[in-house]
């Protein structure tokens, strides 16, 4: 199993999706219009206008706060010191260039989520990459074989990862038992996930904004320290990626490995074609009612999670002098040295509260994405969702006491499975997004609040919900 699953990853994580997930980002930034560039103060007005819900759907923020609780994780803090160290600071340049690029994918699977949406049994929108396989492609086969895989990766295994990321900060800063650790996580996670998905959306609401901003202060706090040093960093970031000058890191000079290793821990970061985020966009209430809309809104979760928070911890690393080429120290260590170097022994901790925070909200948000897919394949009654809330809770409590690497890297095989279905369903249903994104901005145009009417789709007639649409 070990050699079979080591293979599939070597064809996902090697070839199809670090080079797919890329060209798809740029297939839709171009097809699209430069998007992300041209329309960005739309994405921040649509996020200002979007804190009302109703009685089938969330607010649009809470939908973005529940995505960020996902895509901010401890490879924010952890993937962003092995990109420094393997590729670099030319490495966060080419994070930044595939988050750019991704925010167009990002804004195409999120919109065809909301497009194809439903309502469930207790008349809440309910979504997501499986839906619009299903509906839009017509092909529920395929759906299903995502929605196993979005269980499998980010129901279970991803959880016991998180929670091994807390484990071993919380023992490493403060030597709390791993074992006590994961039942407090289990314990309060369940708090959260037995509550349904407008829990897991309220929760989300109050801890990321908070969570965030918390982090990217101590970041502006240490540049405002060494405010000096800041345009040479970030010169350097830029000269780095390009071998003009000397890269700092693990593989000093090499262009190549300052494009693979921030190229992939972008990826791995932001997580967009990945077909997680449409999950939880699918279930929100649109504001203006449109499905681009809640595209731009999610768009926007990206470029906080690469450009901004990502960019916080290059930043305070590179900024610290600690990043040493084949030294060993990487991950998760290297990044409360560096924060050690800045603020003295408190750093640790702030880094070991920080993994706290991020990882467990990844831990609710993950279960989210889960808990559509179940709804998906007939098996999100109380009964199947109860089985997966205790069986999540398990694999938290399982990973905070055990190395994960060998179940790990299964989940990162049903997740490049997951994502190589996605990609392709939303390149074959691009030309939707398109006429999407011009009936949208076009009413901007002329001055109206956009407003999707159904009969200007008659090709989607039989394949949307026109009682949601009408």
């Amino acid at each position: 199993m070990t050699a079979i699953i080591d293979f599939l990853n070597n064809i996902f994580w090697g070839y199809v999706l670090i080079y797919g997930l890329l060209a798809v980002g740029v297939f839709f930034t171009i097809r699209l219009g430069f998007l992300q560039f041209l329309h960005f103060g739309e994405m921040i007005k649509a996020i200002r206008g979007s804190r009302e819900s109703d009685e089938s759907g969330i607010s649009p923020f809470q939908a973005l706060c529940t995505s960020l609780a996902s895509r901010v994780g401890t490879g924010n803090i952890a993937g962003v010191a092995v990109a420094l160290y393997l590729g670099g600071a030319g490495a966060i340049f080419w994070m930044w260039m595939v988050a750019l690029v991704g925010m167009a994918t990002a804004y195409s699977e999120s919109t065809l989520a909301q497009l194809y949406k439903v309502r469930d049994g207790k008349g809440q929108y309910r979504g997501g990459p499986a839906f619009y396989i299903s509906s839009g492609l017509k092909a529920p086969w395929a759906g299903g074989i995502f929605s196993v895989c979005l269980i499998i990766s980010f129901g279970l295994v991803f959880n016991a990862v998180q929670a091994n990321s807390i484990a071993d900060a919380m023992e490493g800063a403060f030597g709390f038992s791993k074992m006590w650790v994961g039942l407090a996580i289990a314990f309060f996670a369940g708090l959260v996930i037995f509550g349904g998905l407008r829990s897991i959306a309220r929760f989300a609401e109050l801890i990321v904004p908070f969570m965030a901003a918390a982090y990217v202060l101590m970041a502006l706090v240490v540049m405002a320290l060494h405010f000096t040093e800041v345009p040479g960093v970030l010169a350097m970031i830029v000269k780095s990626a390009f071998g003009l000058e000397e890269a700092a890191g693990g593989a000093a000079g090499s262009v190549t490995a300052a494009m693979l290793n921030g190229i992939k821990r972008g990826l791995f970061s932001n997580e967009a074609g990945m077909g997680s985020a449409p999950n939880v966009a699918a279930t929100a209430t649109p504001a203006p009612h449109h499905p681009s809309s809640q595209g731009l809104v999610q768009a926007m979760g990206v470029f906080i999670d690469t450009i901004v928070i990502c960019t916080a911890t290059a930043v305070m690393i590179l900024l610290s002098g600690v990043l040493e080429p084949g030294s060993g120290i990487t991950g998760t260590q290297l990044t409360q040295q560096a924060m050690e170097s800045h603020i003295g022994v408190a750093g640790t901790y702030f880094i070991a509260i920080a993994i706290l925070f991020f990882a467990f909200t990844s831990i609710v948000a993950n279960y989210s994405y889960a808990e559509n897919a179940m709804i998906f394949l007939g098996v999100g009654n109380t009964a199947g969702l109860t089985v997966l809330r205790v069986a999540a809770l398990g694999m938290v409590i399982w990973g905070a006491m055990q190395a994960v690497a060998t179940v790990f890297n299964a989940a990162d095989a049903s997740m490049g499975l997951m994502a190589t279905i996605n990609l392709i369903a939303i390149v074959m249903l691009s030309g939707t997004v398109v006429k999407l994104t011009k009936d949208y901005m076009a009413q901007r145009k002329a001055g109206v609040v956009p407003k999707f009417k159904a009969t200007d789709y008659p090709e989607l007639k039989e394949k949307i919900k026109n009682d949601i649409w009408r």
